[in-house]
């Protein structure tokens, strides 16, 4: 009889638990199968390069820095060596697991300490600075601890890694710094990097990613403790260097342009600086750009004299809050370009401008007859002349010369309100001029619809609107050049590596405002203000023709109600333009404030040096012939006789004092200048000496002519600078002389009188 089984009755609530169970382990390796079908599949690249990268690690290969160079090939900008100095933290590590036993290390410490040592006082790096980098990036083998480190520093560390055997825990690469040869010259316009080498200033700044070409990478690949493979193992992917920079900054005209504001600066002594700038008329191209007081490229942070003088007087705790601040603030002012982001009143030198539109309008003729009582009603104001007492009667052209606001005010109404403005935008003044430098301000003007006729009137000498010194030479360089309006530049072009060309600047010309009849016409006028009695007569400059025009603009909204801005701008050859200069001086403290004093001279010294140098050869007038100075030469040595006509040669006439057959001394010495005209040698025979017996008169504010009658009584020779030739020179006052009233000096020494016309209409 077959026994019978017994049932099992299996529970309905495991059952559902059992199902519950199955289906959670289902969909935990549903889960499981989808994240991996997604990382081999939608997310394979991501993971890969994370393998690659735990396995891997890349060091930079900087890429050269382009050099910036002027229109003659002079470096501005280049590149000096300097190391980089960095450590690898994997193997630090990996040192510190194998240094087991009595004769462990701590690597640690002993890197962390080192380098500080080392590096700290100059370049600020602390123990803490390394122990931190250590332990913070403990995976990598490549961190920096100083990046431009000199070859004194890096020998020191290359000593310290060899004693301490850290050959592949402490390195030092060989690199490169931004070195800039001219340190102050054009600091302003060819700026400066950053610790990192990227520009932060000026061209550096605004041609950045063309000087700095593309990086390259050192890709090594390493083991498990992060050490480096064999060599099979690594790869490089080399650096394009920066394209090298070709502008059109003279080096030459930039230093003679800088030691020319530097003059100005110290004579009166301006509390916002001076700016000069100077371009090719025909191209466009700046050929000088500089602002006063400057910086030195290779240590832009440092503040110079003066700035740190401002600072030194703030009365501030140094290293106080309120210090950095005012620091900070210096720093940035000191840095600031003048010529492109401080737009300024243009005073008088817009006059040009005006007389410009008046002749393209044919609203007047150069010889048209104005009255000038001392000011002119508009509306229901009363806007006075400069020359409060009038001028009378008077044509336009003297009216430009003798800078007269009522005859500009009169010419704009006759042009009116909507062609004066069209006019204003044709010159370029209410666009960006398109300048390659960063920062450019913008014109302050009256809106179109807001332009009323006593803002035309003030509006046409100059006043109530606010340019960038940037546009307004542009502007008056388009007068200069047969009325076309150009693109002012600064690249002339870009190089690669191998010296191939991968950019070359083109001249653009804008447009044409005015006729080349009216540019010439308005030259000729300037021309003669400048050679006869126009208010400019401090640019004249012997032997050329030059086109200038002076002018001084109140600082409206300044807390100094007398605060004043000195300018003058000029062209030459005034026949045929190709450069020209803007000096702007802003808010002078000492002496006089007029553009007529304290930029017209300083421009005229600049282009006695500029044109010569640009190749121009001085065409002297016969009076200008008669004014010129001699050079005295040596004369001991020789017989009188030979003496005497080494001098008649000079053009000057000698005296001769003593008995004997050889000259044993002297007055002036050789090298000395003096004037042909009345010029005196005096040359000592024998036993005879010089002696210091003449006292040096006082000729200061006497008339040229005055002083020099004055120091030739005394028996001294005299050198006037200045209005030397001008056909009007005996009228120029003196402002300065050499030895100084009352000193005593030997008879026939050399007076340096300096004389400026002071009757400067602005």
């Amino acid at each position: 009889m077959k026994e019978k089984r017994a049932k099992i009755k299996i529970s309905t609530k495991l059952v559902k638990r059992s199902y519950v169970a199955f289906a959670l382990i289902i969909a935990v390796f549903a889960l499981l199968a989808y994240r991996i079908l997604t990382i081999q599949t939608v997310n394979f690249d991501y993971y890969q390069q994370k393998v690659i990268n735990q396995l891997t690690t890349e060091s930079t290969i900087y890429s050269r820095r382009g050099v910036i160079y002027d229109s003659e090939g002079a470096q501005l900008a280049t590149n000096i060596s300097a190391y980089r100095i960095f450590i690898a933290p994997s193997n630090i590590r990996a040192a510190l697991s194998e240094s087991t036993g009595a004769d462990a290390k701590n690597y640690d410490d002993i890197i962390a300490r080192g380098l500080s040592d080392i590096l700290g006082e100059k370049y600020g790096v602390t123990y803490d600075d390394v122990a931190d980098m250590i332990e913070k990036k403990k995976g990598s083998l490549d961190a920096t601890v100083v990046r431009l480190a000199d070859g004194e520093s890096a020998d020191l560390v290359l000593d310290f890694v060899s004693q301490n055997k850290l050959e592949n825990m402490v390195l030092v690469e060989a690199s490169s710094k931004r070195y800039y040869p001219y340190g102050n010259v054009a600091s302003h316009v060819i700026g400066f990097t950053g610790t990192d080498g990227a520009g932060l200033y000026g061209l550096e700044y605004q041609y950045n990613s063309q000087l700095s070409g593309t990086p390259g990478k050192y890709i090594t690949a390493r083991d498990s403790y992060g050490r480096e493979m064999p060599f099979e193992y690594k790869s490089v992917i080399d650096a394009v260097d920066g394209y090298d920079i070709e502008t059109t900054l003279n080096v030459k005209l930039q230093m003679i342009l800088r030691e020319q504001l530097k003059a100005t600066f110290e004579e009166c002594q301006p509390e916002c600086g001076a700016a000069g700038l100077v371009m090719n008329v025909k191209t466009g191209a700046v050929l000088a750009m500089a602002t006063y007081p400057d910086f030195d490229c290779n240590d832009a942070r440092t503040l110079d004299d003066y700035y740190q003088g401002l600072l030194d007087v703030s009365g501030y705790s140094v290293g106080s809050a309120e210090y950095n601040t005012l620091k900070k603030d210096l720093q940035t002012k000191m840095w600031s370009n003048k010529v492109l982001t401080d737009p300024y009143m243009p005073g008088s030198t817009f006059k040009i401008l005006t007389t410009a539109m008046t002749l393209e309008q044919g609203v007047a003729k150069p010889n048209d007859p104005f009255y000038c009582a001392g000011y002119l009603q508009v509306a229901n104001r009363k806007i006075h002349c400069y020359r409060t007492i009038g001028h009378g009667h008077l044509t336009l052209a003297e009216g430009l010369q003798q800078s007269c606001n009522p005859v500009m005010m009169t010419v704009s109404a006759r042009i009116g309100q909507g062609k004066f403005y069209n006019y204003f935008r044709e010159f370029g003044y209410l666009a960006k001029t398109g300048i390659d430098l960063p920062g450019e301000g913008e014109t302050t003007f009256w809106d179109e619809d807001k332009f009323g006729v006593v803002d035309l009137a003030v509006a046409s000498f100059g006043q109530n609107f606010r340019v960038s010194m940037i546009h307004h030479l542009t502007a008056l360089s388009a007068v200069a050049n047969n009325g076309n309006l150009m693109t002012p530049y600064l690249v002339e072009k870009m190089t690669d590596s191998d010296g191939n060309v991968v950019y070359s600047h083109k001249p653009e010309t804008r447009r044409q405002v005015i006729s080349a009849s009216v540019s010439k016409t308005v030259s000729d006028i300037l021309e003669k203000g400048v050679s006869g009695n126009g208010g400019a007569k401090n640019c004249y400059v012997p032997g050329y023709k030059i086109a200038a025009k002076t002018g001084t603009s109140e600082k409206i909204g300044d807390l100094d109600k007398l605060a004043r801005i000195g300018s003058c701008v000029a062209y030459a050859p005034a026949d045929d333009p190709e450069i020209a200069i803007l000096i702007v001086v802003d808010d002078p403290k000492v002496g006089t404030r007029y553009g007529s004093m304290i930029a017209a001279p300083y421009i005229a010294n600049c282009l006695a040096e500029m044109l010569p140098y640009l190749g121009y050869e001085p065409e002297y007038t016969d009076a200008e012939k008669a004014a010129m100075d001699v050079t005295v030469g040596e004369y001991r040595g020789h017989s009188p006789k030979v003496t005497r006509n080494l001098i008649n040669a000079l053009g000057v006439k000698c005296e001769f004092i003593g008995e004997g057959d050889r000259v044993t001394a002297q007055v002036p010495a050789a090298g000395a200048t003096l004037s042909k005209e009345n010029g005196k040698i005096l040359i000592y025979l024998g036993d005879s000496a010089p002696e210091k017996n003449v006292k040096v008169p006082d000729v200061s504010k006497l008339t040229a002519a005055a002083a020099n009658k004055a120091i030739l009584n005394a028996g001294l020779n005299i050198q006037l600078e200045g209005s030397k030739g001008h056909s009007l020179g005996s009228e120029a006052l003196v402002v300065s002389q050499f030895p100084a009233a009352g000193e005593v000096v030997e008879k026939g020494s050399v007076i340096k009188v300096t004389v400026r016309f002071t009757d400067g209409d602005d």
